[in-house]
C-alpha cells in the first residue's frame, strides 16, 4: 500500500474516533471551561482618540497604524459590467498568513495539536484554533511581541515532516480586498514540546467539538476542510479497508467512485464563463467619499441598513504575544444563513454549491454553498431554495447540521452565523435551478478536488465542508 493511501485510511480513522486516546472529550470540554473562567479578558468600544498607534488619516480617508502594517482600512466601489452594485469599508491586507496544524500519530491514531485561542472578537472567550494562526506581522514580530509557539516547524515545513495539504485560500470576500492565507497541515514524527494552551485531539474528537455553537474557530474549519482524500489512487483493497469506517454509504461512494474528471468538465466552464464575460470592477476609495457611511471618532457607520459596522475596541487580553492594545474591527448587525443541500442521487451524495461574486473576491468569484445570504438581498433562485429550506426547518426534516459558528474573531467583533447541512429529495430543487447555470451539484470527491486548489471554493463552503460526518 502507498504512504498517500496509508495516511488517508489514518485520517479516516481518526476521523471515525470520537472517544479519544491521549485526551478524552470530556477533559478538553473541562479544559475550556476552565480557561474561560481564568483567562482574563477585557474588550472594550472605545474612540480612536484614545490610542497613538492606530488613527484615522481624513487626508487619504484611511483607518490605519503608525507602522503601516498589519491591515488598513479603506472604501471599495464595486461596479459589474459597468453597473453600480454596492460600496462598503473593507479590510487591506495584503501580507498572506499562516493557518497551520500538526498532526501526529499517537498510540497508532492519528492526533491534531490544537489550541485554545482568544481572539479580541469572539462571542465566547475561548475558541479551538489552529495550531499556528499567525499573519506576517505576527512573525515577523512586527508588534514587538513573541514568535508564535511552533512557527520554526512550519517556517521550513518541508525539512520538518510531510506536507499533506498547503495551498493559499481566500477569506472573507465581504470583508476582506483580496485577503488570502496559506492553509497547511504538517505530518511530524518527532517529539515536540507541548506549550500551555495546546492539547491533541482525533479528528473526530474535533468534528463533535463542532457541533457546538462557537466552540471550533473558522480557521480551524478552514483547515481541516483541505485533508486530501482524493489526490491519491484507491484500489478495491484500500476502498474496502476504507469502507469500515463510513456509517454513510452515499458518501463513501461519493468520495471512492465519482468521476472527478467528468464532473470537472461540467463544472470548470460555469466559473471560467463569469471570469470571462463579467466586466467587474472594485474602485478603492477614500472612506470619506463613501456616499451612504459616515465616519467619526468611534468608527464608521452607514446612513442605511448594512451588514455591518466598524468600532475602534481597547482590548487586553492575559497571555497573548501582546497583552493590551486598540484596533478597528468590523461589527455585523445580524446574522446570516450558510447552507448546503444534499441529496442521494444514483447511490452517491452530492452537494448543491453555486457561483458567489463577492466585492473582495481574489478572481472575481468563487464557488460557495447552497444558500449565503443575508434576508433582503436574495435573487429569484435564493428565494426559491430559501423556501425549500424553511420548509426542511418548519417540519424538521433532513437537517444533518445545524450550528451556530463565529467568524474570524481578530478582525470581526461577535460575528456569528447559522451553518445547515440540510438533506433534500432527489429532485426537490430542479425547479428552482433550472434556469439558472451558477447552481450545480457536485460530488465530495469534486470538492476535495477543487479545494486543493486555490480561490475555487470560498471560505463559508469551505466551512460547510469541514462539517460533513461519514
Amino acid at each position: 500500500m502507498s504512504r498517500n493511501n496509508q495516511i488517508m485510511l489514518d485520517m479516516l480513522e481518526s476521523w471515525s474516533n470520537r472517544a479519544g486516546v491521549v485526551n478524552t472529550t470530556g477533559d478538553l470540554l473541562d479544559w475550556v471551561q476552565q480557561l474561560n473562567e481564568t483567562t482574563k479578558v477585557s474588550v472594550r468600544r472605545t474612540s480612536v482618540q484614545e490610542d497613538s498607534f492606530w488613527f484615522y488619516d481624513d487626508y487619504k480617508g484611511e483607518i490605519l497604524n503608525r507602522k503601516r502594517s498589519f491591515f488598513s482600512i479603506m472604501g471599495v466601489r464595486y461596479f459589474d459590467n459597468e453597473r453600480f452594485v454596492s460600496e462598503q469599508p473593507i479590510i487591506l491586507q495584503k501580507e498572506i498568513g499562516y493557518l497551520g496544524i500538526i498532526v501526529k500519530k499517537i498510540h497508532g491514531v492519528l492526533h491534531f495539536l490544537m489550541q485554545a485561542k482568544v481572539e479580541p472578537g469572539n462571542v465566547n472567550c475561548v475558541q479551538i484554533s489552529p495550531t499556528i494562526q499567525a499573519t506576517k506581522s505576527n512573525f515577523t514580530r512586527a508588534h514587538g511581541g513573541r514568535l508564535p509557539y511552533y512557527f520554526e516547524y512550519f517556517e521550513k515545513a518541508g525539512e520538518n515532516g510531510t506536507v499533506l495539504y498547503d495551498q493559499i485560500q481566500s477569506e472573507q470576500g465581504s470583508r476582506f480586498y483580496g485577503k488570502r492565507n496559506r492553509n497547511i497541515i504538517l505530518l511530524i514524527e518527532k517529539e515536540i514540546p507541548i506549550y500551555p494552551n495546546y492539547k491533541w485531539m482525533t479528528l473526530g474528537q474535533i468534528k463533535e467539538l463542532m457541533k457546538i455553537d462557537n466552540l471550533v474557530n473558522m480557521d480551524t474549519r478552514t483547515v481541516l476542510s483541505g485533508i486530501p482524500f482524493v489526490t491519491c489512487l484507491h484500489d478495491a483493497k484500500v476502498r474496502e479497508r476504507a469502507g469500515q469506517f463510513f456509517t454513510d454509504s452515499a458518501l463513501m461512494k461519493s468520495v471512492f467512485e465519482a468521476d472527478v474528471a467528468d464532473s470537472m468538465q461540467k463544472i470548470m466552464p460555469v466559473i471560467n464563463d463569469y471570469k470571462m464575460f463579467h466586466d467587474v470592477d472594485r474602485i478603492i476609495v477614500p472612506l470619506n467619499q463613501l456616499v451612504d457611511w459616515q465616519v467619526d471618532e468611534y468608527g464608521v457607520t452607514c446612513r442605511r441598513d448594512a451588514d455591518f459596522t466598524v468600532g475602534y475596541f481597547d482590548i487586553h487580553i492575559h497571555g497573548r504575544e501582546v497583552q493590551q492594545w486598540l484596533q478597528p474591527l468590523f461589527c455585523a448587525t445580524g446574522s446570516a444563513d450558510f447552507v448546503l443541500f444534499t441529496r442521494v442521487h444514483n447511490g452517491m451524495r452530492e452537494y448543491l454549491i453555486s457561483l458567489k461574486p463577492e466585492v473582495g473576491c481574489f478572481d472575481k468569484v468563487e464557488f460557495g454553498p447552497t444558500l449565503q445570504s443575508v434576508p433582503g438581498h436574495e435573487t429569484q433562485t435564493e428565494r426559491c431554495l430559501a423556501e425549500v429550506l424553511h420548509r426542511h426547518l418548519a417540519e424538521q426534516t433532513g437537517i444533518l447540521r445545524d450550528v451556530i459558528l463565529s467568524e474570524e474573531g481578530g478582525r470581526f467583533y461577535h460575528e456569528q452565523n447559522r451553518n445547515l447541512i440540510v438533506e433534500v429529495a432527489d429532485g426537490e430543487c430542479e425547479a428552482c435551478i433550472a434556469e439558472d447555470p451558477g447552481y450545480q451539484w457536485v460530488s465530495y470527491a469534486l470538492l476535495n478536488y477543487l479545494v486543493q486548489v486555490n480561490n475555487c471554493l470560498n471560505i463559508q463552503l469551505r466551512n460547510l465542508i469541514s462539517l460533513i460526518e461519514i
